[in-house]
């Protein structure tokens, strides 16, 4: 494999969600230490899932992975971090200061801009600690879906800017109180990221074409950071020789021959590897170790060709719908890890409400949404939006600086215009934003395209701790409701969980619903996408794993699930109105 010739000691992982990052970077982090290197891998990812990949508990301290020498493995866990971080900013000042301050403190820090902070200050720790870089010979970066990589990879600059002007206020004034000590860390983890002999960055992709079009995006944005050292890996790709008397495998890999054709040209400028499609779930030392290897068959049959996998009875997406519909109206959204589809079935949910004749608003909260791609036309009863985080908080930006602004003098002005320049200052625009659309949904239906998982849950995290202020400074006294309560009211909001029929996708929904539970939120359906198992397949690599589909989709209808909907995998993209009608009035 390319990407792992010769590795820097740093190596990030990085692509849309749901295209294999942590089981590569897994794969990647047993063979650098089956060479006899030292290794740790580190997931950035709030929604990580290395150590379900590896079957131990690992969490946010490193963990020797006792099945392979030479490796250990460290999760971040951003709500851990925030906690901490929290803990060295507010126990200084408790009992010192006044219970209300105290309070006030606390909740400043409630928001998903703490929680951010405080789990890049560990990321950057990893990259400038002298005895982390000294014990190691190599740090292995599972990082989370694309859009928050970004984010997390600019924050560097974009911090030690900030701190290097000296300025910051209202907004961010929680949040802000931990940086200022750590600016030579961050000036260090800066130079870190830049340095080509440190630093390697590998791009997995799918091979599909909003995969690739993430990736030529991220290529283009990293190359722009000063990260230029880049790699290329098409992971899953469906192999020729299973293609053989079977459509829908014949589709498939007609499909993706068909975009790798077309791949963008910034990324055929790079080193690229191909990792061929497995027939078995990527969990486990035993199949983590085959993931590399260039043979198709990598891994032995778990039966015969002749196996026929049971026919199975579930409802199709279309009788959720039917059942959203007599509502007449309220909120609809789509959560779940990245890759998993939830785009196309906000779509196809959003097309067959319209259709119906109701009022309909699809929106997305997702930075690397692809709404308009998919839809790829218009509808009668449906308008699409998306909230793009860099146009809402130029909004916000001008909106405080004619308001607020106006009242200031010339240097008040200018510490305004550089508050409104720090990270925080998006978190408020795109909690704004949300707020605003979801109000529509007492008149209409609103279907929101969520994130993935991590970012979703900082984006409630911002709405509770708007929920929390709401309710601290107006305890018992008048009416209100705020974007929380609309969120927990099961009347006004169906909240529906989108997972693959794999080990570790519906592992991950069934944590986002134990994570929805606590915050008061009762998701209402499970949507089990793309499952081989319901549809017809006569190819052997299929065959093995529609039969390896079907402990998930029992675990999902019998454990996890009040009710629930599989969708097949189709021979065509669901791509335009009337094949996203279709998708979703197909039964199983």
């Amino acid at each position: 494999m390319k990407f792992l010739e010769q590795p820097p000691r740093f190596l990030f992982f990085t692509g849309k969600g749901g295209v294999g990052k942590t089981s590569i970077a897994c794969a990647a982090s047993i063979s650098l230490a089956a060479q006899g290197k030292r290794v740790l891998l580190v997931s950035t990812d709030p929604a990580s899932n290395v150590g379900q990949v590896f079957g131990l508990r690992i969490g946010n301290q490193i963990t020797a992975v006792s099945d392979v020498p030479n490796l250990s493995a460290l999760e971040i866990d951003p709500q851990a971090a925030a906690q901490v971080y929290r803990d060295r900013i507010v126990g200084p000042v408790r009992g010192v200061l006044p219970e209300t301050i105290v309070k006030s403190i606390e909740e400043q820090l409630s928001g998903a801009c703490t929680t951010e902070i405080a789990a890049f200050d560990e990321f950057t720790g990893l990259l400038t600690d002298g005895v982390l870089v000294h014990d190691f010979d190599h740090i292995v970066f599972d990082t989370a879906p694309t859009g928050h990589t970004i984010r997390m990879l600019q924050l560097p600059g974009a911090w030690s800017g900030f701190l290097e002007d000296g300025k910051g206020d209202a907004s961010c004034l929680g949040p802000l109180a931990g940086l200022e000590k750590q600016r030579t860390q961050y000036k260090a983890a800066v130079d870190a990221l830049a340095d080509p002999l440190k630093t390697r960055v590998v791009l997995v992709a799918r091979a599909q074409a909003a995969a690739l079009k993430e990736a030529a995006r991220t290529q283009a944005e990293l190359s722009g950071i000063g990260l230029s050292r880049q790699f290329l890996v098409i992971n899953g790709v469906f192999p020729a020789s299973e293609t053989a008397h079977d459509p829908l495998a014949e589709a498939i890999q007609a499909r993706e021959q068909s975009v790798l054709a077309r791949l963008p040209e910034s990324l055929r400028a790079l080193p690229a590897d191909q990792i061929a499609l497995k027939a078995f779930n990527l969990v486990g030392l035993a199949a983590l170790q085959q993931l590399l290897l260039q043979a198709e068959t990598a891994a032995p049959r778990e039966f015969s060709e002749s196996f026929e996998t049971p026919a199975i009875n579930a409802p199709g997406l279309a009788s959720l719908v039917d059942e959203i519909a007599m509502e007449g109206h309220g909120l609809v959204m789509l959560m779940g890890k990245g890759g998993v589809g939830k785009t196309t079935l906000a779509a196809a949910v959003a097309v067959k409400l319209a259709t119906l004749g109701l009022e309909v608003h699809l929106t997305t909260s997702d930075p690397a949404a692809h709404l308009m791609d998919t839809l790829h036309g218009s509808l009668e009863h449906l308008t699409v939006s998306r909230i793009d985080p860099q146009e809402v908080t130029e909004k916000y930006r001008s909106q405080v600086l004619a308001t607020k602004g106006a009242k200031l003098d010339v240097a008040g002005h200018a510490v305004l215009e550089e508050d409104l320049r720090s990270p925080c200052t998006e978190e408020i625009a795109v909690f704004q934003a949300f707020s605003r659309i979801i109000r529509e949904a007492g008149k209409k239906f609103v279907v929101m395209d969520t994130a993935p998982t991590g970012h979703t849950l900082l984006l409630l995290d911002a709405t509770g701790a708007y929920h929390r202020d709401v309710v601290r400074q107006m305890g018992s006294q008048g009416h209100f409701t705020t974007p929380m309560m609309q969120l927990q009211d099961p009347n006004k909001t169906k909240v529906l969980i989108v997972t693959l029929a794999e080990t570790t996708p519906v592992l991950e929904a069934a944590n986002l619903q134990s994570d929805l539970r606590r915050a008061g939120i009762e998701p209402w359906a499970w949507v089990i996408n793309n499952s081989v198992a319901a549809a017809t397949v006569s190819a052997p690599l299929l065959k093995q794993r529609a039969h390896n589909e079907l402990r998930e989709i029992e675990a999902v209808s019998r454990q996890h699930a009040s009710r629930f909907a599989l969708v097949p995998l189709l021979q065509e993209e669901p791509i335009g109105v009337q094949r996203l009608q279709q998708m979703s009035e197909k039964g199983v």
